[in-house]
């Protein structure tokens, strides 16, 4: 028998919302028999191919594969009875961005639910809670319904919370410009887009969902698939909106920064044109040579420095009519 470390944790389901916990060496043979079961397992230990194609041999390859690739993209694809979904889920593991979401692969007929995962999916997790307590899923298709609205309810959260870190940068953009504030927009503008990669394509797997004619999914799981992807649809054009903010908010930035600066390098333009007639006069007369006009006078001194503060501020004046200043 293949080594079962791939096994996270297995049920038998009760059709009542709750149901018994499996141990490992049991999964296998429940997996098999009559009735509904779970069994969710860690791709990343090398016996999870192993195990699948020893208890779950009627998947073929391309099944296998599909449940197993080391990267993913949210698709669906009816086989038989069953089908495979993968979606994509808020990474809520410490440390990790939210927009690097997480993937969860699963076969689902109905009699038997297969996840597998990769990195930590809490969405599993709080399944798992509920069937605990008694108040989980009571067929495969309350379970995908479940998933589904869970999984989008985490990323609502998640992107209400960049929506409020943009909102935040918008007003800090207008009032207090700074070179730093670009990054900020950029990690905003890159978040979206990389929310949008995944959230997008599981449009079309909740209106494969809703459309399905598999006899495990009922009208009432249907309806909420509709549900689902309204919400989706709503999230990808807040995503596209989110996006398009960011970019504004960016250039916005950069035409305000570049406001100073030319205002900065204006006024300094100014400041170097009165100075160019005065050090010239004072060029002039600082030769050491012989010939100069009252070099030898007790108020020359005195003269050109009167002489170069009027013209300064002849030239202020003359600056300030023309409305240089």
């Amino acid at each position: 028998m293949p080594d079962t470390d791939a096994i996270l944790f297995g049920w038998t389901l009760d059709e009542k919302g709750g149901g018994r916990r499996l141990f490992a060496e049991e999964t296998a043979e429940e997996i098999r028999n009559a009735g509904l079961s779970w069994v969710h397992l860690n791709a990343s230990d090398d016996s999870a191919r192993e195990w699948l194609q020893k208890e779950a041999a009627y998947l073929d390859d391309i099944i296998l594969d599909a449940l197993l690739a080391d990267e993913t993209r949210p698709r669906t694809l009816d086989y038989g009875t069953g089908m495979v979904l993968i979606l994509r889920g808020v990474n809520t593991n410490p440390d990790s961005e939210p927009e690097d979401m997480v993937s969860l692969r699963l076969w689902v007929d109905e009699e038997r639910i297969i996840s597998i995962e990769r990195r930590r999916v809490e969405t599993i997790r709080y399944i798992d809670g509920l069937l605990s307590k008694g108040s989980g899923p009571r067929n495969a298709g309350d379970f995908l319904s479940l998933l589904t609205g869970r999984l989008f309810e985490h990323l609502d959260e998640a992107i209400g919370h960049r929506h409020d870190q943009l909102d935040a940068l918008e007003e800090t953009i207008q009032t207090k410009p700074d070179n730093t504030l670009r990054q900020q927009a950029l990690d905003i503008r890159r978040a979206a887009i990389m929310f949008r990669r995944y959230v997008a394509p599981q449009r079309d797997v909740l209106a494969h969902l809703r459309f399905s004619e598999k006899t495990w999914i009922f009208d009432g799981h249907r309806r909420g698939f509709q549900e689902d992807l309204d919400q989706v649809l709503r999230t990808t054009e807040d995503l596209d909106l989110m996006r398009e903010r960011a970019q504004i908010s960016y250039e916005s930035l950069n035409g305000l920064l570049a406001q100073r600066v030319n205002k900065n390098l204006y006024f300094l333009s100014g400041i170097a044109t009165i100075f160019m007639p005065l050090t010239f006069i004072t060029g002039l007369f600082g030769m050491n040579v012989d010939g100069i006009p009252y070099a030898h006078h007790s108020f020359s001194f005195m003269i050109i420095c009167i002489v170069t503060i009027g013209l300064a501020a002849l030239q202020a004046l003359i600056f300030k009519w023309l409305k240089w200043f």
